[in-house]
C-alpha cells in the first residue's frame, strides 16, 4: 500500500455530520492514485495508526472525515509523527473538522473549521497560480460549494481564497462582515516538519469528482505533498 484513505467520521452520541460523498470521494481517489501507479488502501479503522503500520506509506488523505478521528492519544501521536518525520498529508472538504479538540491537529494541518455560508455559487481567486494544484486555473474560478471558514495558523501558504464579495448573505447573518480582506482561504499547503501538507475545503457535492478541474487540483495536491521525499 501506497496510500492510505482515512474516512472516519465519528461523535460518540452519534449526531455527527457524515457526509453522503465519501464513497464517492474515495472511488475518485483510487482511480487518480491508480494513473500514477500508487496503490490505495481505504479505512475509517483508527487501529491502522500506529508507527509500524504508517512506516512506508507515501501519503495519508483524510477524505471527508470528520469529528473524532482516532479513539486513542497514540494514534494522534502516530499520524503527527508521521507527517512530521516526512510524511505526507491531505485533507479533503471536512477533513478540518476532524480532531475539533486537538490543537496540534490543527497546527499540523493548518486550519480548524469553524461554519460555513450555505451550499452556493461562488467566486474563486486563485493566489498562487505556479503551484502544481492550482497551476491548471485562471485566475478565477466559479465554484459551486460550501465555503468553509476555518480557524487558519498563520504559516499556511494560500492557494486560492473565496471572494467574500461573491456570497450571499443572510439578511441577519454578519459573520461575513468581519473579513476586512473581502476573502479567506479554500486551500492552502505547507511544511510541518519535513513533511508536506496539503488541504482544500472544496468537493462537498458527488458531482465534484467527476469534475476534471477538480480532479486535477486534488490530484496535483497529493503529488505535490509527497513531493518532499520524492
Amino acid at each position: 500500500m501506497d496510500v492510505l484513505i482515512y474516512t472516519r467520521n465519528y461523535t460518540p452520541d452519534g449526531k455527527g455530520y457524515v457526509h453522503d460523498n465519501i464513497a464517492t470521494s474515495v472511488a475518485a481517489l483510487r482511480e487518480l492514485c491508480a494513473e500514477r501507479g500508487l496503490k490505495t488502501e481505504a479505512s475509517d479503522d483508527p487501529t491502522l495508526f500506529t508507527e509500524a503500520r504508517l512506516k512506508g506509506l507515501k501519503a495519508i488523505i483524510f477524505a471527508n472525515t470528520n469529528n473524532e478521528a482516532f479513539t486513542t492519544d497514540d494514534q494522534r501521536g502516530a499520524l503527527l509523527d508521521y507527517v512530521y518525520c516526512g510524511g505526507a498529508f491531505v485533507g479533503l472538504h471536512s477533513a478540518t473538522g476532524s480532531e475539533r479538540k486537538s490543537e496540534a491537529f490543527r497546527r499540523m494541518l493548518g486550519g480548524r473549521f469553524l461554519w460555513h455560508p450555505p451550499l452556493q455559487p461562488f467566486t474563486i481567486r486563485v493566489s498562487d497560480r505556479r503551484h502544481p494544484a492550482t497551476a491548471h486555473l485562471d485566475a478565477t474560478w466559479s465554484w459551486t460549494d460550501e465555503p468553509y471558514v476555518c480557524d487558519c495558523t498563520p504559516d499556511i501558504h494560500v492557494l486560492f481564497e473565496v471572494d467574500v464579495a461573491s456570497l450571499q448573505k443572510k439578511p441577519r447573518d454578519k459573520r461575513l462582515d468581519t473579513f476586512k480582506s473581502d476573502s479567506f482561504p479554500l486551500a492552502w499547503c505547507r511544511r510541518h516538519g519535513a513533511g508536506q501538507v496539503f488541504y482544500t475545503a472544496l468537493g462537498h457535492l458527488k458531482t465534484h469528482y467527476q469534475d476534471p478541474a477538480f480532479r486535477t487540483h486534488l490530484i496535483q495536491g497529493v503529488l505535490w505533498a509527497m513531493s518532499a521525499n520524492a
